[in-house]
């Protein structure tokens, strides 16, 4: 089980009705919501693209996400998944995948938008947007607000076994501690792995000097003496809940949900600083805005932002939320969770680094260097 008992109660709402207006009215009790959808697309397919348990399926007697909006609009929902955010971009580059909805991190997005792959939202036809909290709104990333929705936000920190590691650490360091040698994991992907040794050596996650991106690299080739079985991403799941490994980093999010399965283990934001990310609802630019794909599109990142929908799905993935009826409402077993909603405001300010979509050159470079990493 994926969640916890406990979230059958906040998940009621199934009891809920509403009515909708096409060619006469019908009744759909599995969720409520506050727009009109019609069903001028029934029959039709739209095709989604996220992350990894990263939306609400149905566990536990909670709303199945895309059965309720298939059955409200007739709208069939092809969804297929990727582990990282380079996997979305080679996909996207290479067309093998037909999406009409992506759920990219930051500096994903803005190296979409910076290569035209992103297409302007109809803001008209999203009315939910307005529950969007604003400190999530004209980020750097979208500065004029042309290309987002904001679905869920985070913060990495080092999960940890406390029968495994003594004392109480604060310190990237402990992912080069000795004394844990192939007891510890590190991310599967350039951006993630490479932040960990910038973090723990001091150096600025968006800078564009070589050398300190080589620095970097240099501390992840002798830390490979201290990790096994390498690099992970979904597999940190299994290895950690199950007491296989000590120490990992990873998002705030999913290390509640390893909690619940092993209470073992602890979890800390680095004293160094960390990353923190938004993930957001983007359409590609190869769906055309006269088009069915891209009504439907509208359509979803709506029904996404339904309160009780946004509810159900921050109940799942166990990332903050930036919907502002979600974090207000007394059904969130999450609510104030000082893990999702970090209490020290200074740290997550002075210490808290969003990533951003560096120069050709300095993309090339650590792709290179994470290359050479994972081959010494």
């Amino acid at each position: 089980m994926k969640r916890i008992v406990s979230l059958l109660c906040a998940f009621i709402l199934v009891l809920g009705s509403f009515v909708f207006t096409s060619c006469g009215a019908e009744v759909n009790t599995e969720v409520n919501v506050e727009s009109t959808y019609t069903r001028e697309f029934e029959g039709k397919s739209l095709n989604v693209y996220n992350w990894a348990e990263y939306i609400s399926v149905g566990e536990d007697g909670t709303l199945d996400v895309n059965a309720a909006f298939e059955k409200l609009t007739g709208i069939r929902v092809n969804y297929n998944t990727y582990e990282s955010n380079e996997v979305l971009y080679s996909t996207l580059t290479g067309g093998t995948v037909q999406c009409e909805i992506i759920i990219p991190s930051d500096y994903m997005i803005a190296r979409l938008a910076d290569e035209g792959m992103l297409q302007e939202l109809d803001f008209s036809q999203i009315p939910n947007y307005r529950y969007i909290d604003p400190v999530y709104q004209n980020q750097y990333y979208d500065s004029e607000n042309k290309y987002t929705v904001p679905y869920a936000v985070g913060m990495v920190g080092v999960i940890y076994n406390t029968t495994m590691v003594e004392g109480n650490p604060t310190s990237w360091g402990l992912m080069w501690d000795p004394n844990y040698k192939g007891q510890i994991l590190n991310f599967n992907n350039s951006r993630d792995a490479l932040m960990t040794a910038q973090c723990y050596a001091g150096i600025d996650l968006n800078t564009t000097d070589l050398s300190q991106w080589e620095k970097a690299a240099e501390l992840l080739k002798k830390q490979k003496k201290e990790v096994n079985p390498g690099y992970v991403m979904d597999e940190v799941f299994k290895m950690m809940e199950s007491g296989e490994k000590a120490v990992a980093p990873y998002y705030a999010g999913d290390f509640l949900t390893m909690q619940e399965e092993n209470p073992d283990l602890a979890f800390f934001y680095p004293e160094e600083g960390t990353n923190i990310f938004v993930d957001a609802m983007c359409v590609p630019a190869t769906v055309k805005k006269d088009s069915d794909a891209y009504k439907m599109a509208m359509m979803y990142i709506n029904f996404m932002n339904e309160v009780d929908v946004a509810l159900a799905n921050a109940e799942y993935h166990y990332y903050a939320s930036p919907h502002m009826g979600v974090v207000a409402d007394d059904r969130y077993s999450l609510k104030g969770n000082t893990y999702l909603y970090p209490e020290d405001k200074t740290y997550v300010a002075q210490k808290c680094t969003y990533y951003e979509n560096m120069p050709v050159k300095i993309l090339q470079k650590y792709e290179k260097l994470w290359e050479d990493v994972k081959a010494s």
